[in-house]
């Protein structure tokens, strides 16, 4: 029998995964080193978009803080690890795991934002997306930009001046629909967080309105005399309507000038109250997850070496963030969800996840709440290097690995060079493999580490998809393929030590990649067929292999294996088989070794399969093709059973 060990890849479980208290102070980041990765009336007008120069220079912050005010309802303010094929592999966008509902603040710290695809945060034509429109014309409002924010990593701020002396009734200013609108329900509270400036007295009002203009769902205001230095501001927004593309306005009909930065709103209810969707957190937690892998994948390098994750740029308070452009994805990031909420960058970084809390940066992480260290046990340098440019990859990767070693000599290295064929030429503690091809191959890769050494570095399959027209947009087909590769890594777990489909989320709207594991839009979500198959495999992480055999004359089509686990009250001995065929089979299964009976009463099949081989869910159908379980009541140390035609069937026997 073989054990399924079980680490962590970063140091957060997900049953405790949330955000630390902000530092009040940090030393100056240093220069970020080279990257390697490791393991709320209505608007008076339609929006019209202008171009958003810049001026002068950052002035300082203010200590002036307005705590939120509760609002009046109807006038506003008085891996394994055996492989764990559940660890996370993100997909980069900030939209899929953060629910936040505005696309807050980001400034960069060169150019001011020159369109309308990025209001007055990046600086450059990031994405498609229009996070800021203006309301009003130019008779009543100019909005543009300069460099007078009181945050220096972040100088860029929006100036609002109204030039109208009678101002539509709605006001002017500035509106956000969030990532493609946003989810506005009634009864619930959304947190506003802008820092505001003015030299006169200001009159803001801060609305949630449907994006069509046609409902004013809730409204509260600023009415402040003395806002002469920069201010943050904090509003509660109570909605009294539902719609699930809303709009985040902010309006004034008094002349003069404002400037804001650093806008944010959020629900007020989130998961452990730090911007996470809570049901998109229950279907994540609900995997069983055992490590995490961040920054991810492409992300951790960029197109250009200006455009790399610099883990430096990501502690601290989230209004110091720049942010950076990802583009190998095309989307802006603001870096809210960085290293210190998850983990990245050798050596520095290192020491801040595992350093002690005397350290350089080890005392950053007290600073910020955490003087313990992390358990960070392995990095990965680099992601996908080794194939396309593996004589630069090999001459920079002694210099990491010898200088990682000597530091932290515990630390497990990860080579981007694929060792599954042929021995590597170079010290590693586990080698990453990716796979992305179509459903037949990835069916046949199920045999593919049988031939593995056993004496080298273990496997990190740190991607596995089927992707192409097999999968569309998550198939039943794709999800048998790649159950059947599950097996093959369960039961060359001596060798595969930690394994993560990839890419998790997506946001429907901005789908640049297919399939993903959990679908949602600003209020739905939904779980793929290969999310629900990796249900199948969330106790195999610390099981045990046992040994079965199955009979049948249709073997080349099946894949199978066989755990025992336990949970709170009962062992269970489960046997998965995946028919990768069209005809409905006859199997005879035999255990042997349980040393226990079987419990029928307490004993299952759960079916996952559907009528067309492409089925996929969706929005209007959640549940087309998901997991059902019914009783076995045959269930014994040998059991005659009918496997359903392209399906993946567990049988968990309850051992008594």
């Amino acid at each position: 029998m073989a054990t399924i060990s079980l680490s962590l890849s970063l140091s957060l479980s997900f049953s405790s995964l949330e955000r630390f208290p902000p530092a009040s102070s940090l030393p100056a980041p240093a220069p970020a080193p080279s990257p390697a990765s490791l393991a709320a009336g209505s608007a008076a007008s339609s929006p019209t978009a202008h171009p958003l120069p810049e001026y002068a220079a950052p002035m300082n912050c203010s200590s002036i803080h307005n705590p939120p005010t509760p609002p009046d309802p109807l006038h506003g303010p008085t891996p394994t690890q055996y492989p764990n094929p559940f660890a996370l592999c993100l997909a980069g966008e900030e939209s899929q795991k953060e629910d936040e509902e505005a696309h807050r603040r980001r400034d960069a710290r060169d150019s001011p934002a020159s369109s309308s695809s990025l209001g007055f945060e990046a600086g450059a034509n990031t994405s498609n997306i229009d996070p800021w429109s203006i309301i009003g014309d130019e008779s009543s409002v100019h909005v543009t930009t300069d460099r007078s924010s009181c945050f220096s990593q972040n100088p860029v701020a929006v100036r609002i001046e109204v030039v109208c002396d009678d101002c539509p009734a709605d006001g002017v200013g500035i509106c956000n629909p969030g990532f493609w609108g946003m989810n506005v329900e009634e009864g619930k509270a959304y947190n506003l967080v802008m820092h505001i400036r003015s030299l006169e007295s200001v009159e803001l009002t801060a609305s949630l309105t449907c994006s069509n203009g046609s409902q004013n769902l809730a409204s509260n205001s600023v009415r402040e005399t003395n806002l002469s230095t920069w201010t943050k501001v904090e509003l509660q927004l109570l909605a009294q309507g539902t719609c699930r593309t809303s709009r985040l306005e902010l309006t004034t009909r008094k002349r003069g000038v404002i400037w804001l930065d650093q806008v944010s709103l959020m629900p007020s209810e989130t998961y452990k109250g730090h911007g996470f969707r809570k049901e998109l957190m229950y279907m994540l937690l609900d995997l069983k997850p055992r490590f995490l892998r961040f920054p991810g994948g492409c992300f951790v390098e960029g197109n250009w070496l200006k455009n790399a994750f610099r883990w430096k740029e990501t502690i601290g308070p989230w209004e110091e963030r720049a942010g950076h452009y990802g583009d190998v994805w095309h989307y802006w990031t603001d870096d809210g969800l960085g290293y210190y909420e998850l983990l990245q960058d050798a050596i520095d970084s290192l020491e801040f996840a595992k350093g002690s809390d005397k350290s350089t940066w080890g005392s950053v992480r007290a600073t910020m709440g955490h003087p313990e260290p992390f358990p960070l046990k392995y990095v990965a340098l680099g992601n996908e290097d080794c194939a396309p440019f593996k004589l630069i990859y090999r001459e920079n990767y002694p210099m990491f690995y010898n200088a990682i070693k000597e530091a932290y000599p515990d630390i497990q290295i990860i080579s981007n060079c694929d060792g599954s064929s042929g021995p590597l030429d170079h010290p590693a503690d586990l080698y990453d493999y990716h796979i992305y091809e179509n459903a037949s191959t990835v069916f046949l890769k199920k045999n593919e580490f049988e031939r593995t050494s056993r004496n080298g570095p273990k496997v990190f399959v740190s991607e596995y998809a089927v992707n192409g027209e097999d999968a569309g947009n998550g198939s039943l087909l794709a999800s048998l393929a790649e159950a059947a590769f599950l097996i093959g890594l369960e039961k060359n777990s001596d060798v595969v030590q930690m394994a993560c489909y990839a890419p998790l989320f997506v946001n429907d709207n901005d789908r640049v990649w297919n399939p993903d594991a959990i679908v949602f839009n600003s209020w739905q979500q939904y779980g793929t067929p290969s999310y629900w198959m990796q249900t199948y495999f969330r106790e195999s992480s610390g099981a045990m292999i046992h040994p079965i055999m199955i009979s049948s004359s249709y073997s080349d089509l099946l894949a199978a294996s066989a755990i025992t686990w336990q949970d709170a009250e009962n062992t269970f001995l489960r046997v998965k088989i995946v028919n990768f065929g069209p005809n409905a089979v006859n199997l005879t299964i035999s255990s042997s070794g349980l040393q226990a009976g079987v419990d029928t009463a307490k004993s299952t099949v759960t079916v996952l399969t559907s009528s067309n081989l492409l089925d996929e869910n969706s929005f209007s159908e959640p549940n087309k093709v998901v997991p059902v379980t019914s009783e076995l009541p045959n269930a014994a140390e040998q059991m005659q059973v009918l496997h359903l035609p392209y399906s993946i069937c567990s049988f968990d026997l309850a051992l008594v």
